[in-house]
């Protein structure tokens, strides 16, 4: 894992090697286990690298290849090393001891710019093809590291965080306008719909699933893959399917294991993280190592005002995981006194950009932080699952029955649910004729919900044509329940947001976040799983549920009454420090540079309702979008 940074110099022209290393300092705020650069001619390379592999403990990046004469820097943990090395022909005795950059430089000796979409794991590399005399660089598929570039007359430079650029003479801090009144105006925690371009002008980013080229000033772009686009699987048993699943999740929990670290996971109650831990676990007792959980749970003194739906504190089935899979060193984690609020700095000085997920950053920074402690090299989560391994919507399967006239199998699954679940025939018969069919009488409807509220000026939307802007916040009721999750991985606008929070927050913390449930993979595979598969029986989640049996305790694998909802606290703990919250706001009110991007006449409106809020009140939008103006002015401060 590295942080990398380096220059292109057009026309022969030769880099300044001083700039460089004034690029190099700006990384000295993050860990390093080694710094080094390269320079010759035209181009300079660096890497700030920490060492997460056992291979890279032994890397020197950048390497530069004498007799293909070819350099590289790279931010890259490969997953698909044995595949590469039969692809390769890569002699067995030459396999264990070479480098991730060795084999991703083998590749475009192989292969040229097609060399990403061989590759399997999480990566941001630049190759510099000497004889070619061309830059090449990509980004891994799903996201998970970040590459920002800038192209400025005579040359072009890149690095995995934006800090780095600034030291470049010709680039200015700017506020790049139209990035921001997209973040302003999706509703959702997408943060743009142009995801190459940044909160800054001139500052761009590789997309994820992108390649690039760049010779002579000339730059090609490229889409290397598309993860959505999968031919359907048909095995003639569920048993097959089930077996198939756990193979391919298997690999993909075990190939996120190599470290000569510690390994940790974010664990939650449910089956996501629950399934990754059955997983992890037994493999790491094999080494000798324990997995090391880090779970979050409300301070003592929240009341939980959750429906008998949800649950705010799930260390009960936490626990149950852990004692049912052992080898897992459990960490119970309530951050007293942290709140979003006291985060904010520390996160946009982090991020680099506004951010939407405030609920959640306390506790997923003191993760990081805890991890950190115990030496961890990898971090595991369940982020993308709910869309992969555990998807299964059963009243969207239901609806779709229903559609195709299988009344009587559709009637029977929602009776079946409703039983497994709790819920009344009378509240879930509605919801699925809605979600079948487009009527609107007045029977089916729930009543008006409040219209969610807009943070972006209107004058300010107006002038950046946005008032139009695809909300991409839901599936909404007519939409077909597997193209939503399809959309999910072709719009790049959901990888590049998870994948920058897990890149910087690795790198300020020395380890590395890695999600199997989002392994390309486990998503072709999960995308190719025909509908039936994931809901049986009114078993929603059904393929995971059975696939977890002897992996997980059955009051986590077959729960359906539950879920979990985290943080239900974060309002509760933001109220000691709510006046002076508010009195923050009544400042932002006044700010001349944030009236012309924010919504001022709706949030003074907002201020005059919530003066004494409640904790029930978190999911309240009103007052999310206090803390999301909060963000964006402390933002725009920081531009000065």
């Amino acid at each position: 894992m590295s942080a990398i940074a380096g220059i292109y110099r057009f026309g022969h022209e030769s880099v300044y090697a001083e700039e460089g290393e004034r690029m190099m300092q700006t990384l000295q705020k993050y860990p390093a286990d080694r710094v080094c650069t390269w320079c010759e001619g035209s181009i300079f390379l660096g890497c700030h690298a920490q060492h997460v592999t056992p291979e890279s403990v032994h890397e020197r990046l950048p390497f530069y290849d004498e007799l293909r004469d070819l350099a590289i820097t790279a931010d890259a943990i490969i997953d698909n090393r044995s595949e590469l090395f039969e692809r390769l022909a890569v002699e067995q005795g030459q396999r264990q001891g070479i480098t991730d950059s060795e084999l991703i430089l083998l590749a475009y000796d192989k292969w040229g710019v097609d060399a990403a979409s061989y590759l399997i794991g999480d990566f941001a590399f630049v190759i510099w093809d000497a004889k070619k005399h061309r830059l090449y660089g990509a980004r891994d598929m799903t996201g998970n590291r970040t590459l920002y570039t800038y192209q400025y007359d005579g040359g072009f430079a890149f690095s995995t965080v934006v800090a780095p650029l600034w030291v470049l003479s010709s680039l200015r801090k700017e506020l790049h306008e139209p990035w921001l009144a997209e973040f302003l105006s999706i509703r959702a925690m997408q943060e743009s719909v142009d995801i190459g371009t940044t909160a800054y002008k001139h500052i761009n980013q590789l997309p994820p699933a992108h390649w690039f080229t760049m010779e002579e000033g000339k730059q090609l772009l490229r889409k290397y893959a598309c993860l959505d686009e999968v031919e359907p699987l048909r095995f003639k048993t569920g048993g097959e399917y089930i077996e198939a699943f756990r193979e391919v999740f298997s690999q993909a929990v075990t190939a996120r294991l190599r470290t000569h670290r510690a390994v940790g996971a974010a664990l939650s109650g449910g089956l996501d993280s629950g399934a990754v831990a059955s997983f992890a676990a037994p493999a790491l007792h094999l080494q000798h190592k324990p997995l090391h959980a880090y779970s979050y749970v409300p301070v003592q003194d929240f009341t939980d005002w959750t429906p008998p739906t949800l649950l705010a504190n799930e260390r009960s089935y936490i626990q149950s995981t852990a004692r049912y899979v052992g080898n897992i060193h459990e960490n119970y984690m309530d951050f007293e006194g942290k709140s979003p609020f006291s985060e904010i700095d520390i996160w946009l000085e982090l991020m680099e950009t506004p951010y939407k997920y405030f609920e959640n950053s306390f506790w997923i920074r003191g993760f990081y932080e805890k991890a950190q402690e115990h030496n961890v090299g990898v971090l595991l989560t369940g982020a993308r699952g709910n869309f992969t391994v555990s998807w299964g919507p059963a009243m969207d399967y239901y609806a779709r029955q229903f559609r195709r006239l299988h009344w009587l199998q559709s009637l029977q699954g929602v009776w079946r649910y409703s039983k497994l679940t709790g819920n009344r025939m009378s509240h879930l018969l509605p919801v699925m004729l809605k979600k079948a069919t487009s009527l609107e009488a007045r029977w089916l409807r729930r009543g008006n919900r409040s219209p969610i509220p807009s943070l972006i000026h209107p004058e300010f939307a107006k002038r950046m044509n946005v008032e139009d802007i695809p909300v991409l916040s839901g599936t909404g009721w007519r939409k077909n329940a597997d193209q939503t999750r399809k959309e999910k991985f072709s719009n790049l606008a959901i990888a590049n947001k998870n994948g920058v929070m897990a890149t910087k927050l690795s790198l300020r913390y020395g380890l590395w976040e890695r999600d199997p449930t989002g392994d390309s993979r486990v998503i072709r595979f999960c995308l190719s799983v025909p509908f039936e598969q994931y809901v049986q029986n009114g078993r929603d989640r059904a393929l995971i549920r059975k696939a977890m049996r002897d992996h997980l305790p059955d009051d986590v694998r077959l729960n359906q009454r539950v879920r979990g909802v985290q943080p239900a606290d974060w309002l509760h703990r933001m109220l000691p420090c709510w006046d002076t919250f508010m009195g923050e706001l009544q400042v932002m009110c006044h700010d001349l540079r944030a009236t012309e991007y924010l919504n001022m006449d709706y949030i003074k409106t907002a201020i005059a309702k919530y003066r004494h809020p409640r904790p029930e009140q978190a999911s309240d939008p009103n007052i999310r979008l206090f803390m999301h103006s909060l963000i964006v002015y402390r933002f725009l401060c920081g531009l000065n």
